[in-house]
């Protein structure tokens, strides 16, 4: 894991590290970064001892945004979907497949644009005190196209999302704690540990319900709770028949702490 990466990886027992490091220039996204980020995400889908990925920056910012230079000419010649490399799963969710492991995210100082797309897409965002929101595409003259035109509204109501992405202005920790745009606010130089406590709990937890709670989710919000219900029928009965549903009641019934294997 050299410091020359712009995102680095990498595992701690069942805890993916994925790190936005080009701090010298506050984060920005190049393509560089935003092809590997898309890397990270196929890692953690595809690496089988991965239950769960921590997103969090090097250095004391998430992301200035988007590097307007090389990022817009290439997004104007080949359109927003090129954005995901050509990688099965985009970290963004909106143009390719939603990786199928949860990712809890840390940001602190200036987050702007990019960095409000990611937390959207995410599951659970903790922010550290000193973190600055700013989706300032409109006074760029142009639209985001990560996905907070689509998921804000749904995930944070209407008003509040436009509040934020048609006047461009910027806002703090205890407006994003309000519209629920982050789950925790601590202070400071918290954010990252914090975060990673959070994806322990959840790593702890028998993967394979970890993934069927969040794939089962995705698919109400996406489609509804007609259509979540038929999901929950189909995938249930392999669920409860799985190695981890036998260890769960094991544990109950000896009063111990279970042992999940993902099976």
């Amino acid at each position: 894991m050299g410091s020359t990466e712009r995102v680095t990886v990498e595992r701690e027992g069942h805890v993916l590290l994925v790190g936005i490091n080009r701090a010298e220039k506050r984060n920005a996204f190049d393509l560089a970064m935003l092809e590997a980020l898309a890397s990270a995400y196929e890692r953690l889908a595809d690496d089988e001892e991965a239950r769960v990925a921590v997103l969090y920056p090097h250095g004391d910012h998430f992301s200035a945004g988007l590097d307007l230079a090389e990022v817009g000419p290439f997004v104007a010649q080949n359109g927003p979907r090129a954005l995901s490399g050509g990688k099965r799963y985009d970290p963004f969710g909106i143009w390719g497949e939603a990786v199928p492991k949860p990712v809890v995210m840390a940001t602190c100082g200036i987050s702007f644009t990019v960095t409000i797309e990611l937390a959207l897409a995410c599951d659970i965002v903790v922010a550290a005190d000193s973190v600055r929101f700013r989706q300032l595409e409109i006074g760029r003259g142009i639209v985001p196209f990560g996905g907070a035109t689509i998921r804000g509204p749904e995930k944070l109501g209407w008003g509040n999302a436009m509040r934020f992405l048609l006047t461009a202005e910027e806002f703090g920790a205890a407006e994003a704690l309000r519209i629920g745009l982050v789950q925790e606010v601590v202070p400071h130089g918290k954010h990252v540990s914090r975060a990673r406590a959070i994806a322990e709990v959840i790593a702890r937890q028998a993967p394979l319900g970890v993934r069927a709670t969040l794939a089962n989710a995705r698919v109400a919000r996406a489609t509804g709770a007609e259509a979540a219900a038929d999901h929950l029928v189909g995938m249930l009965p392999d669920l409860m028949a799985s190695e981890d549903a036998a260890e769960g009641v094991r544990s109950f019934l000896e009063r111990r702490d279970a042992v999940f294997r993902g099976r």
